[in-house]
């Protein structure tokens, strides 16, 4: 774990200290990190319900039945209602013969939205962070930029943020391996990363919940711009 114990006043709040490395692995000073993003306590309530009511609202509703209503024929009543022998039967469309509608299915109408309210999805955010840079898998670097779009420098980039003590599955980890927060869009920097599917590089302003839990580490680019970013979600 890259941090240091030692804690210290800024503007009224304490921070803790971190270490700030360039995008080859290299030390490039360190950042004092707010507590309230990088100190709150684990809730793990509040994490579950924010992760699977987005999950939920993404799930994309593609399985559809038809019920004995939509299906076609059965318009004529099998056989008469008595005498027979037989049982009783209105429609050949019941969902207990062969061709019938079906009961209780899964329908495409189905509405799986589920509404997070924004503290939540932010207190999330804070909560997820917190838990990931004390188990470090937080990683600070000063930038992140390819300006032209080609894998094998990407490819350089993990190999050398690997030689970091404690982040070396960067670059080994087969799936989800890291998350990579970058201040402003760039097409070169996320095409470079496009063709490795354990990394994913996308704006910090879009970071998420679900995002966080689906990776391993979080490595993010220009902290500072990042941290006033988050504390601009808390107001």
């Amino acid at each position: 774990m890259k941090t240091t114990k030692t804690k210290e006043v800024k503007e009224g709040e304490i921070s803790i200290s971190a270490k700030v490395y360039n995008q080859m692995g290299k030390e490039a000073g360190d950042i004092a990190l707010p507590e309230s993003i990088f100190g709150l306590k684990w809730n793990a309530d509040l994490v579950h319900q924010v992760v699977v009511s987005m999950m939920s609202t993404a799930r994309e509703n593609v399985a559809h039945t038809k019920d004995r209503g939509e299906v076609s024929g059965g318009g004529k009543k099998p056989w008469k209602q008595k005498g027979t022998g037989r049982a009783r039967h209105g429609s050949s469309r019941s969902p207990i013969w062969v061709g019938g509608g079906v009961a209780h299915g899964p329908r495409n109408d189905k509405n799986y939205d589920r509404k997070v309210n924004r503290k939540m999805k932010t207190k999330a955010i804070f909560t997820i962070l917190s838990k990931k840079f004390k188990e470090g898998e937080v990683l600070f670097i000063d930038s992140l930029k390819l300006d032209t779009p080609k894998t094998k420098d990407a490819k350089e980039i993990l190999m050398s943020l690997g030689t970091i003590k404690g982040y070396e599955k960067i670059a080994t980890k087969r799936k989800n391996a890291a998350y990579f927060g970058i201040s402003s869009k760039h097409a070169g920097t996320e095409k470079s990363f496009s063709n490795i599917g354990s990394i994913k590089v996308d704006e910090f302003r879009n970071v998420n919940p679900v995002d966080l839990m689906n990776t391993k580490f979080v490595v993010i680019s220009e902290p500072e711009k990042a941290f006033a970013f988050l504390q601009s979600k808390k107001a």
